[in-house]
């Protein structure tokens, strides 16, 4: 063979490379065409698509001095013929831009096929730890929130998608209300039982409006307890303002000793008080805490002829 044979069977082999390449990389192509149209196909027939999902609803079930616990129901609509797992549930609860808490809720569930689930988080905001990180959120304040939740969910043919959420709100951050007894009130006085009727002055420290329901309170005077009650009560206390209520009572004067004497005398008498009120409040209902150590009051007597004595004040 000459040499001048040599350039043309170099050509030839480079040649059938480059065919056999176009070759593979067109079967490849059509492998991938054929597998992505067996996929539409399938996806068509059967009815896979993407499942979604919505906030339902946002219930604060119990709010106190020391946290709010908070429950999302996410409503989960699952179009496929075939059960979805929900993998991870990514939670943030933010304020002003700010976290307050977060959290992942792994294997939360499964969404039944062609169906929908209520799925429930529940998340618990701890007051102290969120006053001790922003000095400028105080008790009695009313924050602005802002929810977001990750929803990621495995589904045939689409694989894992991920259904972001989010709300936005109003949360409290509950104070206790002051209370004072201004004065007492005697309906009936004897030795063994005498009756009387408590004049107290509530302070609402919040910025939001108090329904009062109902209460139960423990009553010292002079170090003495002079009894304890459960009460309906209903009064309603706007935001940052005062109410008064009247409740009654019974006691027996001669467990008093001299501190009686100073009662009927007219002087100030030392007394404490305990207990709780039970509140309607636009973010629930609310059992908040009432107490008063060291406080003074008055004794303010019926007339014999029915009048009241003048002096009433309190100390």
């Amino acid at each position: 063979m000459s040499s001048s044979d040599k350039p043309e069977l170099v050509e030839r082999d480079v040649k059938d490379k480059v065919d056999d390449k176009e070759d593979n990389s067109g079967f490849i192509d059509k492998v991938k065409g054929f597998i992505h149209d067996i996929g539409e196909k399938i996806e068509e027939t059967i009815g896979f698509g993407k499942p979604t999902a919505d906030v339902a609803e946002i219930h604060l079930p119990c709010i106190n001095l020391e946290k709010a616990e908070i429950v999302v129901d996410v409503l989960i609509k699952n179009p496929n013929p075939v059960p979805i797992p929900l993998v991870d549930i990514d939670y943030l609860i933010e304020s002003d831009g700010r976290k307050l808490l977060s959290g992942l809720i792994p294997d939360a569930g499964t969404i039944h096929a062609h169906g929908e689930e209520t799925v429930k988080i529940p998340v618990t905001l701890i007051y102290d730890d969120i006053k001790s990180t922003y000095d400028d959120i105080k008790p009695g304040s009313i924050i602005p929130y802002r929810l977001k939740v990750d929803l990621i969910v495995d589904v045939p043919v689409f694989g894992r998608l991920t259904l972001p959420l989010e709300k936005t709100g109003e949360i409290p951050i509950p104070y206790k209300p002051d209370i004072d007894m201004e004065k007492i009130h005697f309906e009936r006085f004897s030795w063994e039982e005498t009756i009387a009727v408590l004049h107290l002055k509530l302070e609402n420290m919040n910025d939001f409006d108090l329904g009062l329901n109902a209460l139960d309170y423990e009553v010292w005077l002079s170090e003495v307890s002079i009894g304890s009650a459960e009460l309906e009560k209903s009064a309603k206390i706007g935001k940052n303002g005062i109410s008064y209520i009247e409740i009654p009572i019974s006691f027996r004067p001669k467990d008093f000793g001299s501190a009686l004497w100073d009662m009927i005398r007219g002087k100030g008498t030392g007394y404490s008080m305990k207990g709780h009120i039970n509140v309607d409040t636009p973010f629930g209902a609310m059992k908040l805490p009432i107490s008063k150590e060291g406080g003074t009051t008055r004794l303010k007597k019926n007339r014999e002829d029915g009048g009241d004595d003048d002096d009433d004040d309190e100390d």
